[in-house]
């Protein structure tokens, strides 16, 4: 095993933790290591290896793991659900990060629903199905759990229908007098917070608005799992599901349970079998939305992807970049041009997104596009000979109807990762039925 685990003070969306050991202290497999600082939004963090603490800074504790390791942790200590989601230090896996002890402080009115959401949005990712697969009966206890803090009096469980097995497994697990599931298409982002909603409810929130709105809480598959574990064993939350996949020795999509908060990005790589010659770039999280992230890096909280991208296509043309709020932001495409060795020679937004409050895009209706004809033609027009595209499954076909006409070839954000494991990449759908839907 390796030698050094790191846990960054700040893995959840809120304040960064206090440290609560001193270099040179000792120790133990789920032993509180920094806690939420008083009066703020935030999470416990808790080591996932006994050792010695080797160095604390403002940013992070590192600890020098025990050569052997022990089976067991030091369990958690609570009154009440909420109470040991809360000590657990569980967060939103899916990538926000949100602290679930807040979500299950949410008291919803008659009639509300947990909506379990179990999308697996972004393509490559499958850690959550495949832990549908394996677990059903941990998420349906996690979920019946969450139902009991929020006083729910339903549950829906929203997931694509293309993953048959996971949905024949909890299918065969949940209680049908209070659960039931919500069968959603192929397309990205169907796991956005404000489309589960939409799908499941019937209600499209606006931009920005929270789930409580429509007397709902939406928690994501494996952060049900985690508190199960909370309540039920007493564990912390010291381990993370995580998706490896791209350009590797070994399958070119695996998929590894129960990792070590703090494993390193090359201890994962490795036990994939290493990487199969150069990458373009180390990508933590899903093709649209992850960031470009370091060997070095390591597991937290909210970690749901390793991906190592082909090496980047080049493009010389001046570049158009057009950005949307359910992908990557500006900086992200910048830097994905940069890459490329294309100069950008002109920014737009998607029409459906609009700046929030912390500066951050929301889509006005998540994967549904009103057209993106007059951006194309604005990035043309502005000297653009080439687009570079972060949008969603829809937004994506608007823009192939345009772009193409206009002699301006399209690279997408996830291209590489999706060359990396032979996926197709994300143009034009095939559209099926009334709606327009795969």
């Amino acid at each position: 095993m390796q030698q050094i685990y790191r846990y960054p003070l700040s893995q959840q969306v809120g304040a960064a933790c206090e440290p609560a050991v001193q270099p040179g202290g000792r120790v133990e497999r789920g032993q509180k290591i920094a806690k939420i600082p008083a009066g703020k939004l935030g999470a416990n963090l808790h080591t996932a290896v006994s050792g010695t603490v080797e160095a604390v800074t403002g940013a992070e504790i590192s600890i020098r793991a025990d050569a052997r390791q022990p089976d067991g942790f030091v369990p958690i200590e609570g009154e009440d659900i909420v109470g040991l989601v809360r000590e657990a230090g569980i967060v939103g896996m899916g990538g926000a990060g949100f602290p679930t002890h807040v979500k299950l402080g949410t008291k919803l009115a008659p009639g509300g629903a947990v909506l379990a959401n179990c999308a697996e949005c972004e393509p490559i990712l499958c850690h959550n199905v495949g832990r549908l697969e394996r677990r059903p009966e941990q998420f349906c206890r996690g979920l019946a759990l969450a139902m009991e803090a929020v006083g729910a009096e339903r549950a829906i469980i929203a997931i694509k229908e293309k993953h048959v097995e996971a949905v024949r497994s909890v299918k065969n697990a949940i209680d049908p007098a209070r659960m039931e599931l919500h069968l959603l298409p192929d397309l990205y982002p169907m796991g956005e917070e404000r489309a589960v909603v939409r799908e499941c409810l019937g209600r499209l929130l606006p931009a920005g608005a929270l789930p409580a709105e429509a007397n709902a809480v939406v928690i994501n598959a494996e952060t049900l799992c985690r508190i199960a574990e909370a309540v039920d064993e007493k564990k912390p939350s010291i381990s993370k599901d995580v998706t490896v996949a791209g350009r590797l020795n070994g399958n070119a999509v695996q998929r590894f349970y129960d990792v070590p908060a703090g494993t390193g990005m090359a201890e994962l790589l490795r036990r994939a079998g290493g990487t199969a010659g150069a990458y373009g770039e180390l990508i933590r999280g899903g093709p649209f939305t992850g960031r470009r992230t370091e060997e070095d890096a390591p597991v937290t909280k909210t970690t749901g992807g390793v991906i190592a991208a082909m090496p980047f296509l080049r493009e010389r043309r001046p570049i158009g970049l057009l950005v949307c709020a359910c992908g990557p932001d500006r900086e992200r495409m910048e830097e994905i041009a940069a890459s490329m060795g294309a100069p950008v020679a002109a920014v737009e937004r998607c029409k459906n997104a609009e700046p929030s409050r912390g500066g951050s895009l929301k889509c006005r209706n998540p994967g549904c596009c009103p057209g993106q004809a007059e951006r194309v033609l604005r990035l043309k027009k502005a000297g653009a000979r080439a687009l570079l595209i972060g949008n969603c499954t829809d937004c994506t076909n608007t823009v192939m109807t345009v772009a193409p006409r206009l002699g301006l070839p399209v690279h997408h954000c996830t291209d590489g990762a999706l060359r990396a494991v032979n996926f197709p990449l994300i143009r034009r759908m095939k559209l099926n039925g009334a709606d327009g839907r795969q």
